[in-house]
């Protein structure tokens, strides 16, 4: 009688792991699929291409655009034929560096997730107010960023990228590079071009008696 009890208990066990694998394999498939990690172009932008653009943040609203510069007699060969200026909060010429720093940052900008996210949960990533928002603009097209809070190991910002005004359709959050917050987070004296001061004429340097 125990010879025969043991092959029925084999039995019985393999069954129950079938079973349980089975079960298991079922269960994986048929789970939402998980946060897509392809690191893959924010825009299809190049920075030479964007004409103006314009920061809100919480704190000031810049707006920037590029103004055609004069060419000089004889010089008509030269590559850049425009700078940027601020335009407001104040008119002023811009510091291109800062200017450069930025939209190299919208052109290259990458993205290795989306989280399919409710828009009830915009606060819980800081994109409820936001941390900042870019609105860059070219000849045909219009590109919106919208920057919130930095992730637990603080190596990214959450992010919305030109998102779909729907109130019943998820959205799409992205984890982009924190050197946006770099980038953003300066004075307003950063963005303005800095005038050297005139140097002293040699009348007006005082004498040594």
């Amino acid at each position: 009688m125990k010879l025969q009890k043991l092959p029925l208990i084999l039995l019985f066990s393999a069954v129950l792991l079938g079973g349980f694998v089975y079960f298991s394999e079922l269960r994986k498939e048929s789970q939402p699929p998980a946060a897509k990690t392809d690191s893959k172009s924010i825009f299809a932008l190049k920075e030479d291409d964007v004409q103006s653009f314009t920061i809100q943040t919480l704190k000031q609203t810049l707006k920037f655009e590029q103004i055609p510069m004069a060419i000089p007699a004889g010089q008509a060969g030269l590559k850049k034929t425009s700078s940027w200026q601020m335009i407001a909060p104040q008119k002023t010429t811009a510091d291109e560096a800062t200017v450069a720093f930025l939209l190299n940052l919208m052109a290259t900008a990458t993205s290795d997730r989306s989280l399919p996210t409710p828009i009830s949960r915009k606060a819980e990533f800081g994109l409820e107010p936001p941390f900042a928002t870019i609105e860059a603009k070219t000849s045909n097209q219009t590109h919106r960023l919208i920057l919130g809070k930095p992730n637990f190991n603080r190596q990214f910002l959450y992010a919305l990228a030109d998102p779909v005004e729907n109130p019943t359709q998820d959205l799409a959050v992205l984890q982009v590079s924190i050197e946006f917050q770099n980038a953003l987070d300066r004075p307003l004296s950063d963005w303005k071009q800095v005038k050297e001061k005139p140097k002293p004429s040699p009348s007006s340097t005082p004498r040594l008696k």
